[in-house]
């Protein structure tokens, strides 16, 4: 059979279902799982056979959730977590520990940034963030002897920078690590990033793919074609034995395809247990079904309201990708040519006093942590999931303090737009 097409994947990837079996989904709502022998489990813990033990390593719902995704994103392995930001979390602890170095684009977003830049250097982890248009000089001369990985978003949120993927993916390769690209934003849909030379891909699944503000999930997908043996010094992790499971070597044992979600979820998942419920992949899965024609009427609704924006005489400025007046147009044509998102960043004149008062006059759109949803909802930033940064570290990530992100839904166009302008009309 021939490759399928994203939006077939979408709805028929991960579960295939035989004779008189069911048709949707099931959901596999059980913590344990009953065999006739301990032999028969001891394989299990020792990775000799597959199988499930316990839910808090691997449950069947989600692992055929994570198969959809890996499809969608063309990787060989995948696994489902809890949130995005553990799947950010394990992504890069899954090869980094204590004395470590990781390179990452300065502009992703915020709660990502503080993981990295506080709780992971707490552990250890040393980072150094480098402004994602750097030239190639500069972002080479941000790697160590100790670099393990470089980190960067597909659209940073809520900056909307265009990582401009191959030059990172170059970088990385040229020092021997492999590329972690955040795809939340662009999705599958829009920007598969192992075509232009990424290694390991991350999701919020809460965000698009689930798209309804329904539950909390994300992702991780391995392209299966790094190869760590190549560096077995550098990433000791996965290409020497590993004790806790009587001297396993993943690459070994589960090749290129498999060492990396393999120990992610044998190691990480066991210990840190960031698992997902059954009733959320289910959920997801649903979300993933409608995927396709709901990123393009978000990113056909977010360029009417960013041309909208563009023309009004009370926004000092509009940063969208696909606008042909953005800094990223040339990068967002290169790498999402069928669109990027359905989120805006905007500055309204007058400063954040201004800004606040023009969400406090929405009606549809609503003031809400969120983004990436259905509804329409909109934030800002620096009084919110920012706020912790300083004015330097809100500079270096692309957020100016006036900045309000619209993350504009699936209504009808003129409807949003006839309250942005009703609320512009009143300040």
């Amino acid at each position: 059979m021939k490759k399928q097409n994203i939006e077939t994947i979408c709805v028929q990837g991960g579960y295939n279902p035989g004779n008189g079996q069911p048709r949707q989904l099931p959901i596999v709502q059980s913590t344990t799982y009953r065999y006739d022998t301990s032999a028969d489990m001891g394989k299990l813990f020792d990775l000799e056979s597959d199988g499930y033990m316990y839910s808090r390593l691997a449950n069947p719902t989600c692992d055929m959730v994570a198969k959809k995704i890996a499809a969608l994103e063309g990787g060989t392995a995948a696994m489902l977590t809890s949130s995005g930001q553990a799947a950010n979390f394990f992504a890069i602890f899954n090869i980094a520990s204590c004395k470590d170095h990781i390179v990452a684009s300065s502009t992703i977003y915020g709660g990502t940034f503080n993981l990295f830049s506080v709780t992971m250097q707490r552990m250890g982890i040393e980072f150094t963030f480098v402004n994602p248009d750097c030239t190639e000089e500069e972002l080479n001369a941000a790697f160590k002897p100790n670099t393990k990985a470089v980190f960067g978003e597909t659209i940073a949120n809520p900056a909307l920078t265009v990582l401009d993927i191959e030059k990172f993916a170059k970088a990385a390769h040229d020092h021997g690590v492999p590329l972690i690209i955040d795809n939340t934003f662009a999705t599958p849909v829009n920007c598969r990033p192992f075509e232009w030379g990424a290694d390991i891909v991350t999701h919020s699944t809460t965000k698009y793919m689930e798209g309804h503000a329904a539950t909390i999930g994300g992702c991780i997908v391995d392209s299966g074609k790094f190869d760590w043996a190549k560096y077995p010094d550098k990433f000791p992790g996965l290409c020497t034995p590993d004790e806790s499971y009587h001297g396993v070597t993943y690459t070994k044992r589960f090749g290129l395809e498999g060492a990396f979600i393999t120990k992610a979820v044998a190691q990480l998942m066991r210990d840190f247990g960031s698992t997902p419920s059954p009733q959320s992949a289910f959920l997801l899965s649903l979300g993933l079904e409608s995927l396709p024609i709901r990123m393009e009427r978000h990113c056909s609704n977010a360029m009417k309201m960013a041309e909208f924006l563009e023309s009004n005489d009370k926004i000092s400025w509009v940063n969208y990708p696909d606008l042909e007046s953005n800094k990223y147009h040339e990068l967002a044509k290169k790498y999402l040519p069928n669109g990027s998102c359905g989120v805006i960043s905007f500055g309204i004149k007058g400063g954040r006093k201004k800004a606040e008062e023009f969400m406090g006059h929405l009606t549809l759109a609503s003031i809400e942590t969120h983004v990436a949803d259905s509804r329409t909802c909109c934030l800002h930033p620096a009084s919110s999931t920012h706020r912790q940064m300083t004015d330097v570290q809100l500079s270096e990530a692309g957020v100016a303090e006036d900045l309000i992100r619209l993350s504009v839904g699936l209504e009808n166009i003129d409807d949003l737009i006839e309250d942005v302008k009703n609320a512009l009309n009143q300040i």
